[in-house]
């Protein structure tokens, strides 16, 4: 995953691109590999999260996506707003496999996420 959102963000210009390709990334992961993403992010594990004990390649992963909302913000929000957009994405992904979310719309809710981070509004 950390490679994927990785080369997502370098490969985007802008910063509304950035937070899309990660989005898109994101869910596309939690589509193709979902025992993966459930047991990296929905199983209990024993693993320390959101510290600086944490693993390095859940770092790497989770490093992606401050990378890419830090031009959105300010400092002393950007670890909140971080964790936002990816609960966004993390629950987006979910009720969309679980069925609760209609396929057909992914594409405009992550535009509409994404544009909110990135300061548009009245586009998505």
């Amino acid at each position: 995953m950390a490679r994927e959102l990785r080369q997502a963000r370098a490969s985007a210009r802008g910063t509304r691109e950035s937070l899309l390709a990660v989005a898109r990334t994101y869910t596309s992961f939690a589509r193709r590999r979902p025992a993966l993403h459930d047991a990296m992010f929905t199983r209990l594990v024993d693993l320390p999260f959101a510290t600086p004990q944490a693993p390095p390649p859940l770092q790497d992963a989770f490093g992606e996506l401050p990378a890419v909302v830090a031009p959105t913000t300010t400092e002393e929000d950007a670890g909140l707003l971080t964790e936002t957009f990816w609960a966004a994405l993390h629950g987006l992904a979910t009720l969309m496999r679980s069925g609760r979310l209609p396929d057909w719309a992914h594409e405009r809710r992550l535009g509409l996420l994404v544009d909110r981070f990135a300061g548009v509004r009245g586009a998505a």
